[in-house]
């Protein structure tokens, strides 16, 4: 290569390289050309989406054509496809949302009402709540429950003492529909239902009856689930006016079609919906469900029900959705108030005609219920302190003739336990002691403690009021909290109440010891209960809790004012008299001695036959 070729070449690639450099785009073009690419392969791609979503239109108008075809010709073909839409009607105490889906109660939420964490209290809501009246319509069956229904309005304000109605209407044809007509007062936990069809006599096929699926999950409202279970199950009701209720433990199902009822209820713990039936129901089958890894529902609870027919076709139903109060359930007539569990055999009537009403007279003076617990447990304990009397009169007498039994006992020995038995009770014949004496009152005064045991978590006044450092004298007080427990059942925390009332009947069963002079294994089986309580109560209801401290309380004061009426050297002196009068000049023997004395004969008797074997 020549010099003159070499400067050519060189001046040619000098040229592109200042070219690249000089004219190279600046970072702000740079970026401008990728917007301008950006922008253009959006517009490419929303091309090729509208191209497909046209395609798809064409086809799925076409699909629709024909399934709307299809659908018409079904019997309420064109309301088995909508949008679910929300009515809400409401009154002073009730928030109900009905849904065009099914024409049904949608959700209720008590206004007046809160959950335990101060949240709106929402009886149920949600996909499992159903509510369908099921026929035959020619070859179909239908369930309303998944059909689309039209409101007359969107919404129904029903203040004081007015009262208004929403119709949901269910069409088969302009002058063939269902209308579901919900009616509402101003004030009251009521919702009226009357479901009348119109010009379907030759659709709907012929029968007096109507079957009537209602289900719903009831909604967590108290602070322990557990103990909400415990208390929450499916009521229902026959016409002759009997009450009964699915196990409240474990699942269960029941069919009744002996007897006609005349409500349904899915009772909580303290709130209840209730279906009740202005005709009848001619079959029940209803079932409770619980799911123990569901935090959120309490329980599922199903009713299929057979309601007879008005003669016009029509079907009047009305709802409760309210508390579980006693005398509010009871001012709804159709004894609703048969729903609060006051207890089986005496004690429901010790519960309803003694307990209740007294705590009903002191509620009226509006004091604290911390207050009115203690005033009741006062008021007990004075009607019930001749026995305590007694009882404690009978432990001392037992306690002065200790020295003499256990003469016998070293004497006769404790080989023959039945002759020891005989012994003794020719001693309790002598001294005029009976040894049931002590345990009678106190066998007495059981159904009224155990009655308590069903009163206090039943009652409704005491959900969300506090005394003390006990915030719902309904659940629980926790003083101590922890990791659950599982060998313990899950427990998570310490009752303080609960710890106290146990504290006080290990010193109850101290002192108690002391006066009848208990000895052996009756000395330490006192001390076993309290224990137990101790696991099994800690998760029941402070108020529960705190009226059991405090009748120990009063017993340990009641003991020591009787402690200066009873002395136990007149006591013995009397036995002493007792012994030196002639046989015949005795109180006469109760049936219950005289059958002890013979049974001691007759093991006598059979172990003097053995030992003469021998």
């Amino acid at each position: 290569m020549d010099k003159n070729t070499f400067t050519g070449l060189f001046l040619i690639m000098a040229i592109i390289a200042g070219s690249i450099y000089f004219l190279k785009p600046s970072e702000a073009d740079l970026k401008k050309e990728r917007e301008v690419q950006h922008q253009d392969s959006l517009k490419k791609a929303g091309a090729a989406v509208a191209a497909a979503a046209k395609t798809a239109a064409k086809f799925d108008t076409a699909k629709t054509a024909k399934v709307d075809s299809a659908l018409l010709k079904m019997p309420f073909g064109a309301a088995s496809v909508g949008k679910e839409e929300f009515v809400t009607i409401e009154n002073k105490e009730l928030l109900i949302k009905l849904s065009t889906q099914g024409g049904k109660v949608a959700s209720v939420e008590l206004k007046n009402y809160k959950t335990f964490d101060k949240k709106p209290l929402v009886l149920f809501s949600g996909d499992n709540n159903q509510f369908g009246l099921k026929f035959a319509a020619g070859v179909a069956n239908i369930n309303t429950n998944n059909y689309y229904f039209t409101p007359s309005a969107k919404a129904l304000t029903v203040a004081e003492k007015d009262s208004g109605s929403v119709t949901m209407r269910l069409s088969y044809s302009p002058t063939q529909y269902i209308d579901y007509i919900y009616s509402l007062k101003g004030d009251g936990f009521k919702l009226g239902l009357t479901i009348k069809p119109t010009g379907l006599d030759a659709v709907i096929a012929n029968s007096s009856t109507y079957d009537l699926n209602w289900a719903t999950s009831l909604h967590k409202q108290e602070k322990d689930i557990k103990q909400e279970r415990q208390y929450s199950t499916v009521y229902y009701y026959n016409t002759d006016g009997d009450v009964d209720y699915l196990s409240e433990t474990k699942n269960d199902q029941k069919t009744i079609s002996d007897k006609k009822m005349a409500w349904v209820g899915f009772k909580q713990h303290f709130f209840s919906n209730v279906l009740i039936a202005k005709n009848t129901i001619t079959k029940t089958d209803v079932s409770v469900n619980t799911d123990f890894n569901d935090t959120t529902d309490v329980k599922q609870m199903k009713a299929d029900l057979s309601l007879t027919r008005g003669t016009d076709g029509s079907l009047p139903l009305e709802f409760y959705f309210g508390p579980n109060r006693f005398n509010t359930l009871k001012d709804q007539g159709h004894d609703l108030d048969k729903m609060v569990n006051l207890g089986w055999g005496p004690l429901k009537y010790i519960n309803r005609f003694a307990v209740l009403p007294v705590f009903n007279f002191l509620n009226k003076f509006n004091w604290n219920y911390g207050l009115i617990i203690l005033v009741l447990t006062v008021l007990l304990k004075l009607v019930l302190s001749p026995l305590t009397y007694k009882s404690y009169l009978s432990m001392a007498k037992m306690r002065v003739l200790k020295p003499e039994m256990d003469e016998i006992k070293a004497k006769v020995g404790e080989d023959n336990p039945t002759l020891l038995q005989q012994e003794y009770l020719k001693l309790y014949k002598k001294a005029g002691v009976n040894p049931l004496g002590g345990c009678l009152p106190l066998l007495i005064q059981m159904p009224i403690v155990i009655a308590f045991f069903r009163f206090f978590p039943s009652l409704f006044e005491l959900r969300g009021e506090s005394f003390l450092w006990m915030h719902d004298l309904s659940t629980y007080d926790s003083v101590i909290k922890f990791a659950p427990v599982a060998f313990l059942g899950g427990v998570n925390h310490v009752s303080l109440m609960c710890l106290l009332m146990t504290i006080s009947t290990l010193i109850y069963t101290y002192f108690n010891n002391q006066i009848s002079g208990a000895t052996g294994q009756m000395k330490y089986i006192g001390y076993i209960t309290p224990l137990v309580f101790l696991f099994t109560l800690n998760s029941y209801p402070a108020g529960l809790n705190y009226y059991y401290f405090l009748a120990n309380m009063f017993t340990f004061l009641q003991q020591y004012l009787i402690k200066f009426m009873v002395d136990d050297k007149k006591i013995h002196a009397q036995i002493q008299e007792n012994k030196k009068k002639p046989e015949d000049t005795k109180k006469k023997k109760s049936g219950f001695s005289a059958k002890m004395e013979e049974m001691m004969r007759q093991q006598q008797q059979i172990q003097a036959n053995k030992n003469k074997k021998s």
